[in-house]
């Protein structure tokens, strides 16, 4: 008995065309990506509670924050706190809801080449990061000019571009690394707490353990990124955050990518 030989049927468009539809960019993919995380509860009421925190923060200084007058650099140091502790859920949210969600099946139907749906939700969350920046800097002007406004004292506008570009850089460190975890956990509860518990652990073991502590400076992402939100990284300090970026952040992104390329979608 002989196997049967399936052929591939040619395309033939109704619109007589030769070719057949192009697969769809990576902009589009980014696109898509930014729309589902909107689409869900989940994603669109922690975008909503990032804004709204950041409005918090920055209500919060400006009626207890004394009457030294209002100060654009210390309202956005403040307004980047809440974005940098939820940020890392909304990576991981980018990639789990795929799961909880059951639409992975119909994302990696539609899209074969897992590695660019995967190249994709890092794009799109490092779009979110940046948006919250400047959703930071926008609350943080407000603030400011409210100060000026209730004469707190002579507004100070200054806001150093080193600082501009550290804060990018920590809430994209951050985000990035959230989907880093959610890929290689692929569980929403799982990730976000070792997310959060597992730099914590590494941190208190370090200062108990006198032995290891120069060395694990080096492993201690937390602290390496703690200098970006004033924006005053520099010198060997660069070295430390690149030195457990590549711990915490590259190397689960790689095993997490492996992971989602090869898993069952069911």
């Amino acid at each position: 008995m002989s196997a049967a030989t399936v052929t591939r049927p040619d395309w033939s468009p109704r619109d007589g065309s030769a070719e057949p539809p192009r697969r769809p960019s990576l902009l589009r993919l980014t696109g898509l990506e930014m729309r589902k995380m909107v689409d869900t509860r989940a994603g669109f009421w922690l975008l909503v509670i990032i804004g709204l925190a950041s409005l918090a923060v920055v209500a919060i200084q400006l009626i207890w924050g004394g009457d030294d007058g209002g100060n654009l650099k210390d309202y956005f140091q403040f307004a980047l706190i809440p974005e940098g502790i939820l940020l890392p859920v909304l990576g991981i949210l980018t990639v789990t809801s795929e799961w909880s969600q059951r639409t992975a099946l119909t994302t990696f139907t539609l899209v074969p080449e897992r590695h660019r749906i995967v190249v994709a939700k890092f794009a799109a969350a490092t779009v979110f990061a940046v948006m919250s920046v400047i959703i930071s800097l926008l609350v943080s002007v407000v603030g400011t000019a409210l100060s000026g406004a209730l004469d707190r004292g002579e507004a100070s506008w200054s806001l150093p571009m080193a600082l501009l570009s550290q804060a990018v850089l920590l809430q994209v460190l951050n985000v990035v690394m959230g989907v880093a975890f959610g890929m290689l956990l692929m569980n929403t509860p799982v990730a976000i707490v070792l997310f959060f518990m597992l730099p914590t652990v590494w941190s208190i073991l370090t200062d108990l353990i006198d032995a290891v502590r120069d060395a694990a400076e080096w492993l201690n992402l937390s602290g390496a990124m703690s200098p970006l939100g004033d924006g005053s990284t520099s010198g060997d300090q660069w070295a430390k955050l690149a030195t457990s970026a590549l711990v915490w952040i590259v190397l689960p992104m790689v095993l997490g990518t492996l992971r989602l390329i090869r898993r069952e979608v069911k």
